[in-house]
């Protein structure tokens, strides 16, 4: 018995503890039937096992394959369901309604890479995710594959920042190799030990006793398993971030056996270190704060892996797990994607789940998901709220003043124009900045050496923290803003409108009840009054939208009233038309009764989708002018049908102008409409062969309105031949006026408008303006006349050259122009100048 004790120590290492080695801690080992087998000794007792011998010779007794299956039963039943932040006692839902596979990458990218993923918003950001998603994306399939050179990971790295879904995606691990989905062949036994309850574990515990704390298993049975599955066993642990590690860790004599009592926090390390089952794998989730840490603390070989969080097409099937009804869904997703601000964070699931979350609730009550709806300043404010009740472990300051330093922080990187911020910077103005779940840490290579680095989730929690320091108390605040106001810089477009949005009175509840912070209405006064002077001197900095963003994200009706009742006009000027725009504009114009002029033709990327979001403000404006890009026939026929339908239209007039040179002109539905569509077809110098058509417009009773094809209206309006002029009779039974403006008045123009005169027995009045008419073309209108009540005129510059291709307008000799007449009486022709002469 002494020489199996004294085998026992050998094996456990020279440096073990008194305590680890007194009879006190260790009972005298019992030898058993299964002691010894083969030759190789096995050491039993009370607490656990040494071993010898590598796993391929050893075989799981049926005992142990029983014990296996009650730890996976037990991992099915409890880690079936998720509880959410918000969930009441009892509350949960299935896991399979809630995860979805995150973009996982299994590289660290570089300086240029982050920076971009941190300024880019929108469809260029999801562009971003989507280029990383074709780059070394992984899944959890895959995370212990063999590298290039054909090595296996022993250690496993799994980076994300706060929120992002690394618990989550443990739980789907563990869930799947339950459910002998994952990881079937690979690991025989799955442990999940969590950070933030080792933290509580009290006194010194071994291995086994620590794993009996996460799951049914007592250390004895744990012994057992470990004892036969030493090479395909897994430990997972999760939020390496929170663990409260201790000096001890580095000091302490190397702890190797799964019975010897330390410290949770040094007997984890051991395990990390690979001095406690060395032949074991790990998983370990963390923090990007505390990623150099971990990876000087864990065995190799490693493997680095991070969660970037959700694709374009991870957010759409998130929400179609969330809402299940398919309807729902699509309402839900169509609205959020319309939302440049708000499909970017969707990005970050749990940000992904608040959305969902509030856009449900309101389904639930059933109010319209577009009317109400919290701003994005209100996400974000939950958002930061959330993390710090469910993200934080033992704050060492207060959390206003944890706000407050972060506030500096990201102020101080607005004013440097920097994302990325450098270590000395940081530490100077957070005081844990390992801890902070705001903040992102970055290791580079500078030459021959590593360069730390952090930053903001994104540049909008940049934008936001910058904001939300501004407003923070009354003095500061009204000296801050001002002097945003002030600078008139579009880099700080973002701040202010963040600051409107920290202002609306539900924010400041929730920032008084969940945060603790005080923003003081005197700051709401002096924005308000800064927009309505920006509007009455017409000094828009940042121009029209921006304001509008302002408006949006204050959300206080009264006072969004105020403004659109002064303003007199509306003008938009924006390299790119987002969506959020739009959204911005549909807001603000919904709480006014009536203004002048809409105008956007400053904008460009006003495409269909987009306009058909603020059709439902049009009939507040009297006047409207829009940019359009290429419609597909769909959407312009259910812009047509909108527009003639009175579905939308009190206006004047609207004009729709595309790049192609395209405008349809709507004019006073209320009476006549005078011109229903105007088309430029073809610019001056572009020439089919029966000359260019420039422009067409048609007048005709509002009656007749209602029962246009829009169909038959994208064949006349879109076709770049003139043979479309044949479809008017047949498409316009009530036609009474027409109008052409031609490059040159051939002799087939004639004939077609001739023909048109004959075939639409209500056309009253057709005129034609031409830049030069030819000798062919008069001459065939000299010989006609048209039937009775209805008046042709042409106007023109008259050319006396026989060319019937208007190709060289400086070869041509145009000496007059004139205004000719037909009617049934025959046909006259008027001077109306002096001769010209271009040769």
């Amino acid at each position: 018995m002494g020489s199996l004790f004294s085998s026992f120590r050998s094996r456990a290492g020279p440096n073990v503890s008194a305590e680890a080695q007194s009879g006190s801690q260790i009972i005298a080992p019992v030898l058993t039937n299964n002691t010894i087998t083969g030759g190789v000794h096995f050491l039993h007792n009370a607490h656990g096992f040494t071993f010898d011998r590598p796993h391929s010779e050893t075989t799981q007794t049926s005992a142990t394959r029983s014990l296996i299956f009650k730890h996976k039963t037990r991992i099915c039943s409890e880690y079936r369901y998720v509880t959410e932040y918000n969930s009441l006692p009892g509350e949960r839902v299935l896991l399979s309604e809630r995860y979805t596979q995150p973009l996982i990458l299994q590289r660290h990218r570089d300086q240029k890479e982050r920076e971009e993923e941190l300024r880019s918003s929108g469809e260029d950001f999801q562009q971003v995710l989507s280029s990383r998603s074709s780059d070394k994306s992984v899944h959890l399939n895959s995370l212990f594959n063999p590298d290039n050179h054909g090595i296996s990971p022993s250690a496993v790295i799994l980076q994300g920042n706060s929120g992002n879904g690394k618990t989550l995606t443990v739980q789907k691990i563990l869930m799947d190799w339950a459910s002998d989905k994952l990881y079937k062949e690979r690991f025989d036994i799955v442990f999940h030990l969590k950070c933030k309850e080792i933290n509580r574990i009290p006194g010194r515990k071994s291995l086994v006793e620590i794993l009996s704390y996460s799951c049914s298993l007592t250390p004895d049975q744990i012994s057992q398993i470990l004892q036969q599955s030493a090479e395909k066993m897994l430990f997972i642990i999760d939020g390496f971030d929170e663990l409260k590690l201790t000096q001890e860790i580095y000091y302490m004599s190397p702890h190797t056996d799964v019975i010897q009592k330390a410290p949770a926090e040094v007997t984890l390390c051991a395990l990390l270190r690979g001095h406690i089952l060395p032949e074991s794998f790990l998983l370990v989730t963390t923090r990007s704060t505390a990623v150099d840490t971990l990876s000087e603390l864990l065995k190799g070989p490693q493997s680095f892996t991070e969660i970037m969080g959700f694709s374009e097409k991870g957010v759409e099937e998130y929400f179609q797990k969330f809402f299940q009804d398919e309807q729902l869904f699509r309402r839900a997703y169509t609205f959020v994607k319309t939302n440049e601000n708000l499909f970017t964070s969707c990005s970050i699931p749990v940000i992904c789940w608040i959305i969902c979350t509030t856009i449900k609730e309101r389904f639930r009550v059933g109010a319209d998901v577009t009317s109400g709806l919290e701003t994005t300043t209100s996400i974000y404010v939950d958002f930061v709220s959330t993390l710090l009740k469910h993200h934080c472990q033992g704050l060492s300051q207060s959390v206003p003043s944890l706000l407050r330093s972060l506030g500096q922080l990201a102020e101080r990187g607005m004013l440097e124009q920097q994302v990325l911020l450098d270590e000395n910077t940081v530490y100077e103005t957070v005081s844990d900045p390992v801890a902070n779940p705001f903040l992102c840490k970055f290791l580079f290579k500078r030459r021959i050496r590593q360069e730390t680095m952090f930053s903001f989730m994104h540049l909008s929690f940049q934008e936001f923290f910058t904001a939300l320091y501004c407003v923070m108390d009354e003095e500061e605040s009204q000296r801050k803003l001002s002097q945003l106001i002030r600078w008139g810089s579009s880099n700080f477009a973002a701040v202010v409108q963040f600051a409107f949005g920290l202002l609306n009175k539900d924010v400041r509840h929730t920032l008084r009840k969940t945060l603790g912070l005080l923003v003081h209405p005197n700051t709401q006064a002096l924005l308000e009054e800064w927009i309505l002077k920006e509007i009455q001197d017409k000094n828009y900095y940042c121009g029209t939208l921006y304001i509008l963003h302002c408006l949006y994200e204050l959300h206080e009706e009264d006072f969004v009233i105020k403004v659109m009742e002064s303003w007199k006009s509306i003008s938009g000027y924006a390299d790119f038309l987002r969506r959020t725009d739009c959204w911005a504009l549909l807001y603000c114009c919904q709480c006014c009764q009536s203004i002048e002029q809409l105008d956007l033709l400053g904008c460009s990327g006003l495409t269909s989708e987009k306009l058909m979001m603020i059709l439902p403000v049009f009939p507040k404006f009297k006047k409207i002018l829009l940019p359009l890009e290429d419609p597909p026939v769909s959407d312009f026929v259910a812009l047509m049908c909108a527009l003639t339908r009175r579905q939308t239209l009190n206006s004047q007039e609207v004009g729709v102008i595309s790049r192609d040179g395209k405008c349809i002109v709507c004019r006073d539905e209320q009476s006549i409409c005078k011109e229903l569509s105007r088309i430029f077809i073809n610019p001056p110098w572009h020439h089919d062969p029966a000359g260019s058509l420039h422009s067409l417009s048609l007048t005709l009773p509002c009656s007749e309105l209602t029962n246009i094809s829009g169909i038959k209206l994208f064949q006349i309006f879109h076709h770049n031949y003139s043979d479309a002029l044949m479809l008017i009779p047949c498409s316009f039974s009530k036609l009474k006026k027409m109008e052409i403006s031609v490059d040159c008045l051939t002799e087939r123009w004639c004939v077609w408008t001739l023909q048109i005169i004959q075939n639409c027995p209500s056309l009253t009045e057709i005129k034609v303006d031409a830049y030069i008419l030819l000798e062919g073309g008069i001459k065939i209108l000299q010989r006609s006349h048209t039937r009775p009540a209805c008046v042709m005129r042409v106007e023109g510059l008259v050319c006396h050259k026989q060319s019937q291709k208007c190709t060289d307008y400086n070869s041509l000799s145009c000496n007059e122009k004139v205004m000719i007449h037909l009617s049934s009486m025959g046909f006259s022709m008027e001077n109306l100048r002096k001769p010209l002469f271009f040769n």
